[in-house]
Formats: structure tokens, sequence, C-alpha cells
């Protein structure tokens, strides 16, 4: 049976007038571009090249059988070709869930830009900071924060480098004073979120120097189930929050929220696209997942 790689060497090797080209330009041996030429000639039981110490040159079985080769592989290649190009036509229905916060000020307005490009792509978005049951609730993709501790599940990293970081708007720093370290915490109005009736209110930060992590236990005022109110209050200047910082990134860059101590290391926090299983990860979900982790990165 004829091999399609040893059709590629008999044509590259015409091509180029040189096994030895033909080779470097396949990136395999010379000795196994001389086999491939040995086998190829066996299986049709012609004699292709006429060979000597210095030149090597097509027969005229050779010239003739070039022309049918070259052919072959040209059409195998458009047909690889046509086949890509189908792959590349995204589209398909995607439901999707995600945070509060990152989903109405972030992720949203990707998705707009990445509905804009691919046009065939349908969302449906589930927008809250309850972490979706995918076992039990319709969902294709969940776009989350933290570690994965579902091994059943696959997770497709966004930001892996991600942390929680302190904020605060100048305004609530000109009133109250900045912090100059974290024992300061707990002479302010700390924001607070809650999932589940569970309040974390104990803030963890590290540092190369100590494995583990310092935790401090904070107070406030405020408390909300919705990451985006805390965001929000934060901004409104009535205290300090502890974000993941793609979700403040935006206040950030516009003057809107200050960080407070860069050098303590707050929570890791990466953010992954997690979907039930390998089957899933479709090429219009690759794609998707490249173009968040390039949002991510620019955020």
């Amino acid at each position: 049976m004829l091999r399609l790689d040893d059709l590629n060497v008999f044509v590259r090797t015409a091509d180029r007038g040189s096994l030895s080209a033909a080779a470097r330009e396949l990136e395999i041996s010379p000795a196994l571009a001389s086999a491939a030429l040995k086998r190829l000639e066996t299986e049709l039981k012609l004699r292709l090249f006429a060979r000597t110490t210095r030149s090597l040159r097509l027969t005229e079985e050779g010239e003739h059988y070039l022309r049918h080769a070259s052919e072959a592989l040209r059409v195998l290649k458009e047909g690889h070709d046509a086949l890509i190009q189908g792959k590349e036509i995204l589209g398909g229905t995607l439901k999707i869930s995600m945070p509060s916060d990152l989903g109405r000020n972030l992720v949203v307005g990707w998705l707009d830009e990445f509905q804009a490009q691919y046009p065939k792509v349908v969302l449906q978005l589930g927008i809250s900071d309850r972490v979706s049951d995918m076992y039990r609730q319709p969902i294709d993709i969940a776009i989350r924060y933290g570690k994965q501790e579902d091994s059943s599940l696959v997770a497709l990293p966004l930001a892996p480098e991600n942390r929680r970081v302190l904020v605060a708007s100048p305004e609530y720093l000109k009133q109250h004073g900045k912090l100059h370290s974290l024992d300061d915490l707990a002479q302010h109005n700390c924001l607070r979120f809650m999932l589940d009736d569970i309040i974390h209110d104990r803030w963890s930060f590290y540092s190369e120097q100590h494995a583990a992590p310092d935790v401090v236990h904070v107070r406030g005022n405020r408390t909300a189930d919705d990451a985006d109110v805390v965001r929000r209050w934060a901004v409104a200047g009535v205290g300090i929050a502890y974000k993941s910082r793609l979700d403040v990134s935006a206040d950030i860059r516009a003057g809107r929220l200050q960080v407070l101590l860069p050098d303590a290391l707050g929570e890791p926090t990466p953010l992954n696209m997690v979907c039930m299983h390998r089957a899933q990860i479709t090429p219009t979900v690759l794609q998707l997942r490249d173009f968040l982790r390039a949002q991510c990165e620019k955020a």
C-alpha cells in the first residue's frame, strides 16, 4: 500500500533535485528519506530516479509518475484545508455561568466582542455568585474563581496568576487615612462579602518569607451577598474591599480605586473556564477560551 509520507518525499526530492535538501525541508534524516524512496519504488515496481554518486535525476517513468503524485498530494491538501475551514466557522449555543461582578462588568462586554466576530454563536448567560451545579443545571461552561476541587471536571485556565487585592477609593483614603500595615485594617470599615449565609470576614495574605498566610479578622458596617455591590460600595468611598484584581481592574485603571499594601500578596484566585468533560471542548469553546484568556491578560 502506498504511504502518503513516501509520496511527499518523492515529490519534494524531484522538486529540489536533491534527496538531502528534501530531507532537511521535511525535517527527517537522509537515511529515512532514502528508505521512503526505495519503499515507493518497490511498491510501484518502477525505478523513479537514476542515481549516481554526484547526481539524482528522474527516469522517464519517474517524470510520468511525478504528475500523478503531485496532483494526488494537491487534492489531499485541498480536502484537509476544506475540513479545517469548516471547523473555523464557529457556532452553536453556549450556556455559560459566571460570577456577578466579573460577569456584569467585564465578561458580558467581552462576549459582545466575541459574538461580533462569530455571529453564529448563540449565548445563554447565568450571572450569580452562587456556584452553579453543573450536574443538575443545563450549563455547558462555568467561569469560576478559585482552585478546581472537583477532579471530574475539566478546567481551562484563563487567569492562573490572579489574586485578591485590598482596594479603597481616593475619597475614602483622604477621609480615613492610608494603611501602613495589615494591623491598620482593625481601624477601618471593611466591606464584606457573604455567600450561603457565611460572612467572609477573615482575609488572608501571603509573604515570600512565610508559607502560612497571615489571616486578618475584619469588621465593618456593610455586608452583601453580591460581589458587585461590594465593589460599588468601595467605589462610593464607604470602606475598604478585598477583591479579585480582575473584578476591580477597570476601577484601578480609571483611578476610582487604589490598591493598598501592594506588597501584601492577597489570596490566590485563579480564574478558570470549567466544563464537565473533554467532549465539550469544541472548536468554539477553545476559541472562546483563547479569546477570554487574552482579555484577562489585558485587563
